[in-house]
């Protein structure tokens, strides 16, 4: 539960810092879409991207993971698809958001919170 939470914050911050700092990603509706959005986001990365990776992972071993990429860029572009107020003008754009939202979600991956084990001790 907590890594959809973690998820759909990570997607609407890394749409957000993607319209305010890369050039050629625009926004021109309301907060309200922008989270639709970044929600959307983080839903494809919880629930569909772990499914991707399996079955490209033959794909995967034989390019080292640069697969990996193509498909963040590929499911980047399908929120682009679905909210037509967000506007990725290319593909250097598309790139750098990727990158951008693989960085956000790598940053707030660190900061996770652990889940605590307990061992009980049986006799």
């Amino acid at each position: 539960m907590m890594g959809l939470i973690w998820n759909l914050i990570g997607g609407v911050l890394s749409i957000y810092l993607a319209v305010k700092f890369i050039p050629g990603v625009e926004f021109t509706g309301s907060i309200k879409y922008l989270v639709f959005a970044g929600c959307f986001l983080g839903l494809i990365n919880f629930f569909i991207k772990p499914i991707l990776k399996i079955i490209t992972l033959p794909l995967r071993i034989l390019t080292f993971g640069l697969i990996g990429l193509i498909i963040n860029m590929l499911i980047i572009w399908a929120v682009d698809i679905f909210f037509p107020e967000l506007d990725i003008k290319g593909l250097f754009p598309l790139f750098w958001t990727t990158l951008l939202v693989w960085g956000v979600g790598f940053l707030l991956g660190l900061s996770k919170p652990k889940k605590k084990v307990i061992y009980e001790e049986t006799e």
